[in-house]
This record gives C-alpha cells, sequence and structure tokens, in this order.
C-alpha cells in the first residue's frame, strides 16, 4: 500500500499508550496525515484500559513496559474488545517479551526503532488483518513452535496418558522448570501471582505430585531419559 492508498482508506481511530509523552507525540505525527485519528493517549496500563473501554478504538498502540503491565493491559483489552486490535510496543528484542505479547492476544509487536515512515503501513496492516513482527524476532517464533511440540511430548511421556494440560499449564510447567519463582512466572507471561499459583495448584493435581519440587525433579529425569 503506498502513501496515497494511506490517505484515502477510511479513517482509523486509535488510542496511544505509553508512559513516554515524546513517544505519544511522535507516533501521532506519524499516522495522524495517513487517514488515522488519536482519540486518546494513556501513560499508564490502568488509563489505557480505560481510554480503550471509553473510546473503543480500532487500534491500541501499547508499550510492553508501560506501568502497571502493559501485557496484563493488553490482555484484558482483548477480552473485552475483541474486535480492537492491540499493537505492542517495545524496546526490547527478547522472546520472552513477544511470546507473552502474542500469548496475552497481541495482534502485532514493534520495537521502538520502528521508523516514523513504516508505523502507519503497519498500523493499517494490522487493522485490515495482518499480523505485524519485527524480521528479526520472526524467525525465533518460527523455532520456538517447531520445538513446543518436542517439550509437550517431553513434559508427559513420563506421566498417565490420560493427563491432559492446558496450553497455559504447559507455559508455567516450563518455567517451573526453569526454577522460576511465582513472581517471575507472573511477569513472564503477564499474569497476576494469583492465577500463577492457580495454574500450579492445578498442575500438580493432574499430576499427582506433592509439590514444586517433584515436577522439577520429574522433568528433569525425563530429560535425562529423552
Amino acid at each position: 500500500m503506498n502513501e496515497v492508498d494511506l490517505d484515502i482508506a477510511r479513517e482509523l481511530t486509535v488510542v496511544v499508550a505509553d508512559d513516554h509523552v515524546p513517544t505519544r507525540v511522535g507516533i501521532r505525527q506519524a499516522i495522524e496525515p495517513h487517514g488515522m485519528r488519536v482519540v486518546g493517549e494513556a501513560g499508564s496500563a490502568t488509563d489505557a484500559l480505560s481510554v480503550a473501554l471509553e473510546q473503543r478504538p480500532d487500534v491500541v498502540v501499547l508499550a510492553v513496559r508501560i506501568p502497571g503491565n502493559g501485557i496484563e493491559a493488553a490482555r484484558v483489552i482483548k477480552s473485552t474488545l475483541p474486535a480492537t486490535k492491540v499493537v505492542m510496543l517495545s524496546s526490547s528484542a527478547h522472546d520472552e517479551e513477544l511470546f507473552s505479547a502474542l500469548r496475552a492476544g497481541a495482534d502485532g509487536y514493534l520495537l521502538m526503532t520502528t521508523s516514523a515512515n513504516r508505523l502507519p503501513h503497519v498500523i493499517r496492516g494490522v487493522a485490515n488483518g495482518e499480523a505485524a513482527l519485527p524480521r528479526e524476532l520472526t524467525a525465533r517464533l518460527i523455532r520456538e513452535f517447531r520445538e513446543r511440540g518436542h517439550r509437550r511430548r517431553l513434559s508427559i511421556s513420563t506421566v498417565d496418558p490420560d493427563v491432559e494440560l492446558t496450553a497455559r499449564e504447559f507455559e508455567v510447567l516450563e518455567l517451573l522448570q526453569k526454577r522460576d519463582r511465582t513472581a517471575e512466572i507472573a511477569a513472564r507471561l503477564g499474569i497476576s501471582e494469583i492465577t500463577v499459583r492457580r495454574h500450579v495448584s492445578s498442575i500438580l493435581k493432574k499430576l499427582g505430585l506433592p509439590n514444586r519440587n517433584s515436577v522439577i525433579e520429574l522433568l528433569e529425569r525425563a530429560e535425562r531419559e529423552d
């Protein structure tokens, strides 16, 4: 799509959420000349959710590290406003932030280094149902999904074959294997610590194990036998 196409396409409403005011100003200046109207801004996750619920925009551009947990804000926005697209904005190229954003339902993930010229094209594309990922992270995402099947088979190969874990429980299980604490798991997955504890309790019950250490021992034994 060329610049003229962007200008004549239907107007999109956008909410921009980032605690750095110059970043919000820069995004507004980059997209408003191209058929987009910023209908709200926010400097925290709580405000982002409030503005999104009030304005019901086509797209929310939301910083991952906005005060109050951008990942969790994205999850709530997507669950309450399924028609609204969420584009996460991050200064980090770390895999975990990307995967957490996608698990939360984000429709796109951009780095802060994305050029102002490209930004309106990306937002328009996401609004039209396209995915947006930095090129440098695409290969990692493909590798993650290729490896995930092996990790899941490994996790349940040593227990009752009738045991079924949810996708989220598998994610928690993998982080337990890394010996992450409850708070660390919550931060990585963008969920609350209470939710993490609930998933851990469910995992223990399904696997018939007494505690976290026994889960770690089970997975480590499975790796040695694989």
